[in-house]
C-alpha cells in the first residue's frame, strides 16, 4: 500500500486511533452520489461517530455525516448520515468477517482521502482501549508537545 499525502486527505477521524488500538488497516471505494463527492472534495464530510458493519457479505459505513453539496439543489429525502455501500474485495471481506467475529475486533473508518479521481476511505480493524492506555497515550502526547516546544527555544 502506498502512503497517504497529507494534502490529498479529505476528512480525519482523530477521535479512532484515541479510542482504539489499530490492528491493521483496508483500503475501501465508496458507493456516493455526484452530490456528495463534491461535497466531501469541499471538505464538509465528518467521519466523528461512524462505523463499518459487514451484512449479507457486504460491507458498509454507518453513520458517517456528508451533508449535501449545495442544500437547494438535493432532493428532499436526503438523509445525510444514510448508510453507504463500501467497495471491497471479497476475499477482503471474508477476511473481516472472521477476524470481527472471532476475535471480537471492530472496524472503525480512519479518513477519507483521494487516490487520483477517485475517493478511498482508509478502514482499520481496531481493538478498545483500556482506561489506562488512553491515558498512556495523552501523558505521550504531552511529553512530544513539550519536547517540541524546548527544541524550538
Amino acid at each position: 500500500m502506498t502512503t497517504i499525502n497529507n494534502s490529498n486527505i479529505l476528512s480525519l477521524n482523530k477521535k479512532a486511533t484515541f479510542d482504539y488500538e489499530i490492528l491493521e488497516t483496508y483500503e475501501a471505494g465508496l458507493q456516493l452520489l455526484g452530490f456528495e463527492v463534491k461535497s466531501i472534495r469541499k471538505g464538509s464530510a465528518s467521519l466523528i461517530g461512524a462505523f463499518v458493519v459487514i451484512r449479507g457479505g457486504e460491507a458498509y459505513l454507518l453513520n458517517a455525516n456528508i451533508p449535501p453539496y449545495q442544500t437547494n439543489n438535493s432532493p428532499k429525502d436526503y438523509e445525510s448520515t444514510r448508510s453507504r455501500k463500501l467497495l471491497l474485495k471479497k476475499s477482503e471481506i471474508a477476511e473481516l468477517i472472521g477476524k470481527t467475529e472471532k476475535t471480537g475486533l471492530t472496524l472503525v473508518p480512519l479518513k477519507m482521502y483521494n487516490r487520483g479521481s477517485r475517493l478511498k476511505l482508509q478502514v482499520g480493524l481496531a481493538r478498545n482501549k483500556k482506561k489506562h492506555d488512553k491515558r498512556s497515550s495523552i501523558k505521550k502526547k504531552d511529553i512530544e508537545r513539550e519536547v517540541g516546544r524546548r527544541l524550538k527555544r
